[in-house]
């Protein structure tokens, strides 16, 4: 399998995911330009894609979605709420009906040969999931736009290979930040985003002799910045009580206006 990042942050997620014979998108909250040479770095392109998976209907994970759809004829896969949600998104336009197959927690499906698990998670859309996904023994998830975890999440993300999680603030940042005291509620609430010390104190659970590579995403431009966020997550697993430091895997972050690497294992 291979993953990698096109864009992840508050202003646009796009990651592909995929193995060397199906590729799927997970998101498209970036114009349709921006996916096609993202991929092109990897020599893909966007009508590699056999579909594109969605988390949510927020418009930083659906503004490419329409034009994606209309020009390459994606699939488009959801839970029934989201797709409802898509579908009254006046910015996205018409998307053809055919287009849209509907999912639901809990429930896999499959894509080629990729085995694709939706996992529920907590945040303020119609009704949001992750995606966990598997070939051939290999196992990938992406998480982000979570308000909190528990032992579901922590189940669900056992045995990975390759993570993307959600790292999206710094506590403090946004405290003292300038967003307005309601925003500020609602990001550190049951149904906002993983704050960096949050996002390692999850990932010290589910650390394993398997992980080749671990991306942090979603992080917000105003209230969070890279380096602060590795060394936050760094901390929290080399304070951890299990067996892991920091420095035995690899950490990347996943930025909002570069490629990531792309990781195969």
């Amino acid at each position: 399998m291979e993953l990698f990042s096109i864009r992840s942050g508050s202003s646009g997620n796009c990651i592909c995911v995929g193995n060397s014979s199906h590729h799927v998108l997970i998101d498209a909250g970036i114009s349709g330009k921006k996916i096609e040479e993202g991929l092109n770095n990897y020599d893909l392109t966007s009508s590699d894609m056999d579909a594109i998976l969605v988390t949510h209907e927020h418009i930083d994970h659906i503004s490419g979605l329409g034009v994606m759809a209309r020009r390459h004829g994606l699939p488009i896969y959801a839970t029934a709420k989201t797709i409802e949600a898509i579908k009254n998104t006046s910015s996205v336009g018409k998307i053809d009906e055919g287009l849209f197959h509907e999912i639901s927690p809990d429930t896999d499906f499959e894509i080629g040969d990729l085995k694709i698990n939706p996992i529920h998670i907590s945040h303020d859309a119609a009704d949001p999931v992750a995606y966990r996904l598997e070939s051939y023994g290999k196992k990938a998830a992406v998480l982000t736009d979570l308000g909190y975890y528990d032992d579901y999440i922590v189940d669900n993300m056992k045995d990975l290979d390759c993570v993307l999680l959600e790292s999206n603030h710094d506590k403090r940042m946004l405290e003292v930040g300038p967003y307005p005291y309601n925003l500020k509620v609602r990001i550190m609430g049951e149904k906002g985003h993983l704050s960096n010390d949050t996002c390692g104190q999850l990932l010290s659970e589910i650390l394993n002799d398997k992980i080749k590579h671990i991306f942090l995403g979603h992080l917000s431009h105003e209230n969070n910045y890279s380096e602060l966020a590795l060394q936050t997550v760094d901390s929290e697993i080399t304070l951890s009580d299990n067996e892991y430091k920091a420095g035995d895997f690899p950490i990347e972050v996943a930025t909002r206006d570069h490629v990531s690497s792309r990781i195969e294992f």
